[in-house]
């Protein structure tokens, strides 16, 4: 059970109902981690223009490969399952990509490399070597798509803690995550 009260719509703030609004008529739903952060406005108004903006990054396969490595980092069952899901019948990568990202690693050589520097940045908090820098542009990235990944890392690690520090209900089909496991 979550240790943070996750708002119902009607039972947010006033101000975050529109941004719910918003998420509902773009997803069909509204997954409980936009209610959570829903309880600061400012939080959920951050967290939306952040992903919206970076909805225009990179491919969505990759941003979902990235998003199951960031969250098995992180120790996140909550974004696990849910971005898992999401890769599998949004992204259509396969199963077996799908935990490969959770390794760090791709059946796509290219989306490998993102996700293998992805992984390295959130394990040491941006703190990677030449080599990894090295390594991501030999694979073609320039470095505008760096600074998205970072970005990418970022709006992840938010959603990670969050939903670890409130231990948010689970709503996709649950995974585990190694620490968690």
């Amino acid at each position: 059970m979550s240790r943070v009260t996750v708002p119902s719509r009607d039972s947010a703030p006033t101000e975050s109902e529109p941004l719910l609004d918003g998420v509902f008529k773009k997803l069909g739903v509204v997954p409980n981690v936009f209610r959570l952060a829903a309880l600061s406005p400012g939080a959920l108004e951050g967290f939306l223009g952040l992903s919206g903006a970076l909805s225009k990054t990179l491919d969505v396969r990759t941003r979902e490969r990235i998003a199951i490595a960031v969250a098995e980092v992180n120790g996140c069952d909550y974004c696990l399952s849910a971005h898992t899901y999401l890769a599998l019948n949004l992204a259509k990568i396969s199963p077996e990509d799908a935990e490969l990202a959770r390794k760090g690693s791709s059946t796509d050589p290219k989306a490998g490399a993102a996700v293998r520097f992805a992984v390295q940045v959130a394990r040491t908090r941006g703190g990677v070597s030449d080599a990894d820098i090295a390594a991501v542009k030999a694979a073609g990235f320039a470095e505008p798509q760096i600074v998205e990944i970072v970005a990418l890392v970022t709006e992840n690690v938010f959603t990670n803690f969050l939903n670890r520090v409130a231990q948010t209900d689970i709503d996709f089909p649950v995974l585990h995550t190694a620490e968690a496991a």
